[in-house]
């Protein structure tokens, strides 16, 4: 008898264990806002996680993909969690930090959620709508959701291995982004796409191409990376990392502000 009580103890003990830790959203009163965070290298992060970065971001939680718990706070590398990333180790400081930390101080009110799905040294023909990288952002997102939560926006970061080609590339953005609209079930949702490092002049017309795109495209934003300085002409360092993520929000924001 002692045995069967032992045994009925720890199942509840099991049962109550698996209900505190499979969604952490469920315990937290304030609305839960995602976005998606996607790209190649720079959205993944190269930059080094320096002590300041090395914080657990106070109302920003960080999608693990996993069934017992689908969420926990947020701290770097933002891009662990990514289903197609290379190497762990390859995973460093990107801007999705300091766009979570600016976005979350502008909204006191709410928590965000971050999905951090990028991959170094992918182009946008490796995205195209049915491929590997965009079905697994959209299935990491819809699996997000399921949790609790609103999608209120992506933010893209890609091109270095696009830019020789960048009279291509506005048809293919737009492309993108329309599916990821269509597929997510938010005809107008907000995305915001940022420039690349101009350290090498290749990316120039790129980065004066990227900056028409919202003529083509509505309810779309461009950061500019004018000022911003990278570790090898391609990866943006840390600073900058924050600050490009900080650009994010601002024009996340004003997004969102017209809504």
């Amino acid at each position: 008898m002692k045995y069967y009580k032992l045994l009925l103890l720890s199942l509840v003990l099991l049962f109550c264990q698996c209900k505190s830790t499979s969604n952490i959203v469920n315990n937290n009163a304030k609305p839960l806002d995602v976005y998606l965070c996607i790209g190649q290298s720079n959205m993944a992060g190269r930059a080094t996680i320096e002590d300041i970065d090395k914080d657990t971001l106070a109302n920003v939680l960080l999608f693990t993909g996993q069934e017992h718990k689908a969420w926990e706070k947020a701290a770097n590398p933002f891009n662990k969690y990514s289903t197609v990333r290379k190497e762990m180790r390859m995973q460093k400081l990107s801007p999705s930090y300091g766009f979570a930390k600016t976005m979350a101080q502008e909204n006191p009110s709410s928590t965000i959620g971050l999905i951090v799905n990028a991959k170094g040294g992918t182009s946008i023909e490796a995205w195209k709508p049915g491929g590997l990288l965009y079905s697994e952002a959209i299935s990491q997102t819809k699996k997000a959701l399921k949790t609790g939560g609103v999608l209120k926006g992506i933010i893209w970061h890609q091109g270095e291995a696009n830019s020789s080609r960048y009279k291509k590339y506005t048809p293919q953005i737009i492309a993108l982004i329309q599916a990821l609209r269509t597929d997510l079930n938010q005809l107008n949702l907000p995305v915001v796409v940022g420039q690349l490092s101009s350290d090498k002049p290749l990316r120039n017309n790129f980065n004066k191409m990227i900056l028409e795109l919202p003529n083509h495209i509505n309810n779309v934003a461009v950061v500019t990376t004018e000022g911003l300085s990278t570790i090898d002409k391609t990866h943006f360092d840390s600073k900058s990392q924050r600050i490009l993520g900080q650009r994010y929000a601002n024009e996340m924001l004003k997004l969102l502000a017209k809504k």
